[in-house]
């Protein structure tokens, strides 16, 4: 795999949340966190950056007539692809199973960073909900991001794909920063836990050879909890169709320290 270098981003504001394995939540808290900050005054853009294997509009229950595919072969207008969210953010769809968007061309890559570019300077933040893993695709998107947000559960394979994607975003973005969430923590403090697992393993592996060792920041955890399936099932934001439940709760919670970390 050729190294995909970080480039300069237009706006400091502009988060990836990415994840070494699929199946971690990492659209739902996508979509969830922009509802949480939207909620505290924010104006938020998810943009699905999953390109050939959209399915934030599934989460969400929108059905486009236009996704970036559109915007990018210059079919329509980016602003008339910009949707509102329930949620009170809004969302900039990608289209599913198109499969010239399964590797990294040197056009495509300037079409999404002129995207990104020009919807930037609109919102307070901008996230980026990526592909999982560590394909050319997923690691160029995130090298358009100022913040990088690794979603992982405490399952084994889970945190062997984030120590993985945390060892590559160092290697080859120059990466010191990584902020974490720990979805699906069954008990209390279960992220401190996974937290402290991957710092010691990049700890031993990675920083001795880098100029300055990475340091991992636990933004918050998610507890188990059945109303986020049934939210999925339903196609309903979390935060819409159950605001009083625990995974609910903590999701504004995360909200409001990662806003305080940043302000």
């Amino acid at each position: 795999m050729t190294p995909v270098p970080a480039v300069a981003v237009p706006h400091p504001r502009i988060v990836a949340i990415t994840s070494g394995k699929g199946g971690v939540g990492k659209t739902f808290v996508a979509a969830n966190l922009a509802a949480a900050l939207a909620r505290q005054g924010e104006r938020v853009l998810v943009l699905d950056a999953d390109l050939g294997l959209a399915n934030l509009d599934v989460v969400l229950n929108l059905f486009p007539k236009l996704t970036l595919h559109d915007v990018f072969t210059g079919k329509a207008r980016l602003e008339d692809a910009i949707l509102p969210a329930p949620g009170g953010f809004q969302v900039l769809l990608a289209g599913s199973g198109m499969v010239e968007y399964s590797r990294m061309t040197p056009e495509l890559g300037d079409r999404l960073r002129q995207v990104i570019a020009d919807v930037a300077p609109r919102f307070d933040r901008v996230l980026l909900d990526t592909g999982a893993g560590i394909s050319d695709v997923v690691l160029y998107t995130v090298s358009l991001s100022g913040e990088v947000v690794v979603v992982a559960t405490p399952e084994p394979t889970s945190l062997a794909d984030a120590y993985a994607t945390i060892k590559v975003l160092a290697a080859t973005q120059g990466r010191r920063r990584v902020q974490l969430v720990v979805n699906q923590a069954r008990r209390a403090g279960e992220g401190r836990a996974v937290r402290q697992q991957l710092q010691q393993v990049v700890d031993r592996y990675v920083n001795p050879s880098l100029d300055a060792p990475v340091r991992i920041e636990l933004l918050g955890e998610l507890p188990v909890d059945p109303c986020v399936r049934e939210s999925v099932q339903r196609r309903a934001l979390l935060l819409e169709s159950q605001p009083g439940s625990p995974a609910a709760i903590a999701m504004v919670g995360l909200a409001s320290r990662w806003l305080e970390r940043t302000s």
